[in-house]
């Protein structure tokens, strides 16, 4: 495909002060398979070994992934016919997808922890800024481990991420709640 860009180059004319002229340039950069399919599994691996559980890491790098991908998405386009690349782009848009869950069932677990954390009061003392208490915490717990279950049957190839994401952070609540779900066992419930 092709992306212009304006370019404003300084020009000096015989006898004239330097004048901004703009004028396009249409630039087509066309990627080879070999190319794309490095571009891919460096972006897998970096996605796939990054911890999905470190809230600030996720900050600082998602944005720079999301538009990587979306370049990746854009570039690989010509080559969705290819069996090797079909399934590489396959398995990089699950990556995102498996991603975008975990990043927002981690993120409703650590807001719930929070609140209730600041229910307690300040500092813990009860009574001194004492936050509202999550009045259907169960419920929400219960849901958490549904979820956490349902992307386990959805995408069984990225356990490990799934169990560092959402399941420590099921353990993590389960310190806040008491509450029962497939897996607790594995953190000592």
């Amino acid at each position: 495909m092709l992306a212009a860009r304006t370019l404003r180059p300084l020009v000096r004319q015989a006898g004239r002060p330097f004048v901004a002229r703009h004028f396009s340039v249409m630039l087509n950069q066309v990627h080879n398979r070999s190319e794309i399919a490095a571009r891919l599994d460096r972006f897998t691996d970096e996605v796939v070994g990054t911890n999905w559980a470190d809230c600030v890491l996720l900050a600082t790098d998602s944005p720079f992934w999301e538009a990587e991908y979306e370049a990746l998405c854009f570039d690989s386009q010509p080559f969705l016919g290819d069996g090797e690349l079909k399934d590489k782009i396959a398995y990089v848009n699950e990556l995102m997808d498996v991603f975008y869950k975990c990043e927002d069932v981690r993120d409703h677990i650590n807001e719930l922890m929070e609140l209730t954390t600041r229910a307690t009061g300040l500092m813990g003392c009860g009574d001194l800024v004492k936050g509202e208490k999550v009045e259907n915490m169960e419920e929400q717990a219960h849901a958490l481990a549904e979820a956490y279950d349902q992307l386990l049957a959805d995408h069984p190839a990225f356990k490990p991420k799934i169990e560092q994401t959402v399941g420590h952070g099921l353990g993590l609540l389960r310190s806040k709640v008491k509450f029962h779900w497939s897996s607790g066992h594995r953190y000592f419930f």
